[in-house]
């Protein structure tokens, strides 16, 4: 950004600060940063940011915190208030009852959700705000469904997104392939990622659209240690405990639990239990 020769006011600086350090979450904002931008001395804009803090946590919009150090600055980290958190979770799951998302073989049908701008922002919210506490490098997912939110989660921790392949492509590169036995049906598919795609000794957080056996989540742990990379987390949507009760992985966080289909033809579905722990 441009250094200005302006004067701001107060509630011009504290827009302009809330704007920069919202869309940068979790990274670090040098405060002469601001004092550039606006034109105004360090005390100044120490003094824009409490009010910027005290706003946004009373707004349960996020916190704003303070990193010490050379390095240092101001960064901010995502959140949602408890009552937004359930009051969208539990709006997910009547949209989930209605009786046409019922397919054939008790499928339950979300594509058009996980291509949902206003579902996978909330959704990608309340996930990255699960996390916000763990050291994390990129986020990983599997194409193609789960992308949209992975991606927001990234935006919302600050990270890379990674995507992993069904197969190799050769615009890619090389790549480092996996073959994982799936949870649900038990075959053994296979999966693929550049090389270039991520750095090695990294931490990564798993993130997809629906959870069955677990098999696709093992298949990334897997694959990540084919980086010297660790899985620190997993976050899904919606966790079928209909077909696949028992998980190949165990630590991992969804939003929605799906139990199969009521005798009325809709889904059985509810906030999950791993929703409610962490929250």
């Amino acid at each position: 950004m441009e250094k200005s020769s302006e004067k701001f006011s107060r509630n011009q600086r504290v827009v302009g600060i809330t704007k920069i350090l919202t869309e940068s979450p979790n990274r670090v904002v040098n405060l002469n940063t601001f004092t550039e931008i606006f034109n105004a001395a360090k005390s100044t804009v120490s003094e824009d940011v409490v009010i910027v803090r005290e706003t946004l946590e009373k707004l349960y919009m996020g916190k704003v915190e303070t990193v010490s150090g050379a390095a240092g600055g101001i960064k901010f980290t995502i959140d949602m208030s408890k009552y937004e958190k359930d009051l969208f979770i539990q709006e997910l799951c009547d949209v989930f009852r209605e009786k046409d998302r019922i397919m054939l073989g008790d499928f339950l049908y979300v594509t058009d959700l996980m291509f949902n701008p206003d579902i996978i922002s909330k959704a990608g919210k309340i996930l990255a705000a699960m996390f916000r506490d763990i050291e994390v490098n990129y986020i990983v997912t599997i194409e193609t469904k789960g992308i949209p939110l992975a991606y927001e989660v990234a935006k919302n921790l600050g990270v890379q997104l990674v995507t992993v392949r069904n197969r190799t492509r050769v615009t890619e590169g090389a790549s480092v392939n996996v073959n994982y036995l799936s949870g649900t049906n038990k075959r053994i598919q296979t999966m693929s990622l550049s090389r270039k795609a991520m750095k090695k000794n990294s931490k990564c957080l798993f993130i997809d659209d629906f959870m069955r056996g677990g098999g696709t989540a093992k298949g990334i742990d897997e694959l990540l240690q084919e980086f010297d990379s660790e899985l620190v987390g997993c976050g899904v949507l919606v966790d079928n405990n209909f077909d696949a009760k028992e998980k190949i992985i165990k630590n991992y966080v969804s939003l929605i639990e799906y139990n199969g289909i009521s005798e009325d033809g809709t889904a059985i579905v509810k906030p999950s239990e791993k929703y409610i722990d962490k929250i």
